[in-house]
């Protein structure tokens, strides 16, 4: 059954899972408030060590589906980066949305995690880029992008110009930035059924993971760990009955 908040509990979520703030326990990616312990340290994070749909997950055995292109329907939003400790976020403006299956998601921030979390076909990136959209019930999509080193990427140029070096440092961003030319050109993608991939890793997220990775520069790829100091992904979870279609 699909989990079904309403918006305003996906606000908290937000607040809480991405910066670390509201609940009791502080949590991280190493040492005793890492990974392993994630569920030991709250009871609102029991999920994250009883959960049986969790993420990230090694993308492998696929079964092939009928999915349709997803509609991508984003404007400029961009409004600030946050350095929150966990990750770097940039908090995006209402009115941007992408289609799946007939149903519509609102774009509500973007966030990396270094090296990336998920894999595919067993490889790992160096750079995951997380798109975190909300329905009018509260039920997430999540697009998940890879990057590997190359060509520099033109929004990460924009964003690590302005950067915040240091946990709790917000900036707000210039007008006019749109997350478009983020992307790759070519959005066919894997879907899977999961859940947050930090606590309290809730689970009836709808991950879509596009198959083309796109390009950034050594440079970017390190200053995005630099800005944290360490890295930032949850171990692969295990796949247990899901299938990932393609």
């Amino acid at each position: 059954m699909k989990t079904i908040y309403s918006k305003a509990l996906m606000v908290a979520i937000f607040a809480t899972c991405w910066t670390g703030v509201g609940f009791a326990q502080h949590w991280g990616y190493t040492g005793e408030a890492g990974p392993e312990n994630w569920s030991k340290l709250d009871a609102k994070f029991a999920m994250c060590g009883q959960g049986r749909n969790q993420s990230p997950i090694d993308l492998v055995d696929f079964v092939k589906a009928d999915l349709k292109p997803l509609k991508f329907a984003y404007k400029a939003g961009a409004a600030d980066i946050v350095n929150n400790g966990h990750a770097v976020q940039v908090n995006y403006a209402n009115g941007s949305f992408i289609t799946v299956d007939g149903q519509s998601f609102e774009l509500t921030q973007f966030h990396f995690h270094s090296p990336s979390e998920h894999r595919i076909k067993g490889r790992q990136f160096p750079l995951e880029g997380h798109l975190v959209h909300a329905d009018k019930d509260g039920n997430l999509a999540v697009i998940a992008m890879m990057f590997e080193e190359g060509e520099a990427n033109p929004l990460l140029a924009k964003l690590c110009q302005i950067m915040p070096a240091k946990g709790g440092e917000k900036v707000a961003l210039p007008p006019g930035l749109n997350v478009t030319p983020m992307l790759p050109s070519n959005r066919e993608y894997y879907r899977y059924n999961g859940s947050l991939t930090t606590p309290p890793c809730s689970e009836g997220v709808l991950w879509l993971v596009l198959k083309r990775p796109v390009t950034a520069s050594k440079a970017q790829i390190q200053q995005f760990s630099k800005a944290l100091g360490f890295a930032n992904n949850r171990p692969i979870q295990p796949l247990n009955a899901r299938p990932v279609l393609q």
